[in-house]
């Protein structure tokens, strides 16, 4: 992790890529909404929006952007500082366009075509407290270019089945671009998206990922809020859209979990306001509504005993 003076010791230009190649699963909204916590929380924050789809940039920004987007970074060679706008206080976009989706074509036979992301972004990072890159939904060359640039790898999956087969397919890929293209990246770890509490198999699920991931597991959970999918029509993150809403809360709580892992990544962060049962609480009284892993697991151990 790159440490300065900027941020009074905060980490300085740590590359966060979030990243998953299964689509529908709340990566473009965890990258919104992480970008923005974040920045209220203080921080200097760059978001980088690697999709063809251009939902961060829309999610952020109303009007489309015409011209000045991350393809004439990454294609046209125009400095990154160039295209970088000021969306929000603190928060910065690098926006996508529909001239993105030939950027894989057009840099496929492009000598170091893979490291295109990193040596632009090279210059930019100092000024940031944290750079976060969303990623297609897939494992192309603009996903690879995001993975050789980044520091650690965020995973937000879904808690369905199919999301597992996919996640492996990811580590796999980390593994590889790890051992040849970016020794220094990890995987900082996985988000939990769409939980849904009245769903068995979401906490079938929550359980299978903890097992096998117990280290890299992010104890905030995203629950299904339908604040969370009204926000980005408006182009709002939710935490702006509904402050007080289920949705924003777990956002905010998975940045105070970031800030936590970033400054020490060995550790497990407790949500502000959780007692020692997992409860998250408000002013000494359950938060009806938020979800974390330890309430998860206490509430399936509870029903289990209920049962038995």
């Amino acid at each position: 992790m790159r440490r300065g003076l900027k941020g009074g010791g905060a980490a300085v230009g740590r590359i966060i890529a979030i990243a998953n190649q299964k689509g529908g699963v709340g990566k473009t909204t965890t990258a919104v909404n992480l970008a923005v916590a974040l920045a209220q929380s203080g921080q200097r924050v760059l978001l980088v929006d690697l999709d063809p789809q251009g939902n961060a940039t829309s999610g952020l920004t109303p009007e489309p952007v015409k011209s000045g987007t991350i393809y004439d970074s990454l294609v046209g060679r125009t400095p990154l500082a160039q295209i970088i706008r000021e969306s929000r206080p603190s928060l910065y976009l690098a926006p996508s366009g529909a001239d993105l989706v030939g950027a894989e074509i057009e840099l496929a036979t492009v000598e170091g075509r893979e490291r295109r992301l990193k040596a632009e972004i090279q210059g930019e990072v100092c000024k940031y407290n944290y750079v976060l890159i969303d990623t297609p939904p897939s494992l192309g060359l603009l996903t690879l270019n995001a993975l050789v640039a980044a520091d650690a790898v965020l995973v937000p999956m879904q808690c369905e089945y199919y999301a597992l087969e996919g996640l492996s397919s990811l580590l796999a890929t980390i593994r590889r671009v790890n051992a040849v293209l970016n020794p220094q990246l990890e995987l900082m770890g996985v988000v939990l998206t769409m939980f849904d509490p009245r769903n068995r198999l979401s906490h079938e699920i929550s359980l299978e990922v903890n097992k096998h991931f117990p280290e890299r597991v992010f104890q905030s959970v995203i629950p299904r809020n339908v604040r969370i999918s009204e926000s980005p029509s408006h182009g709002l993150a939710v935490i702006e859209y509904d402050p007080k809403s289920v949705g924003a809360e777990a956002y905010r709580l998975l940045a105070l979990e970031l800030l936590e892992r970033a400054d020490s990544p060995q550790a497990t962060a407790r949500p502000t306001g959780e007692d020692a049962s997992g409860e998250v609480t408000n002013g000494g009284r359950p938060r009806r509504g938020i979800w974390n892993l330890r309430s998860i697991f206490a509430r399936s151990a509870e029903r289990a005993r209920r049962s038995g």
